[in-house]
């Protein structure tokens, strides 16, 4: 049950990072720290709900929370779930590097060539 749920995570992280905007969006975020919703829509020179779309997606994968005071909305940086992501990325360097590993074996061996 737990692995079900880091994979619907992992999906989610991966298609929210997938977009360029959101991707520039998280690293400001993580620069300049939290940031009224306004602000990043004219950084970006977007529509207040072109910016809030893109937000509630990265709200949706956990990267970035959201805190109202009064009528100002901050969103924020939430880089807890990353290392989810980080650590399937490890994974998939790991097989990679044990292929590598084998096929430099082989090619020392003589190319797996029979004498």
């Amino acid at each position: 049950m737990a692995d079900d749920e880091n994979e619907k995570t992992l999906t989610e992280l991966l298609k929210a990072m997938s977009d360029t905007t959101r991707r520039s969006l998280l690293t400001q975020l993580c620069q300049q720290g939290a940031s009224r919703v306004t602000d990043l829509a004219d950084y970006y020179d977007m529509s207040l709900n072109g910016i809030s779309k893109h937000i509630k997606v990265l709200e949706r994968a956990g990267l970035v929370k959201r805190r109202t005071i009064g009528r100002t909305h901050l969103i924020e940086a939430n880089l807890h779930k990353v290392d989810l992501a980080e650590n399937w990325f490890k994974k998939l360097k790991s097989i990679w590097e044990l292929r590598l590993d084998k096929l430099d074996e082989i090619m020392k061996n003589g190319g797996g060539k029979n004498d």
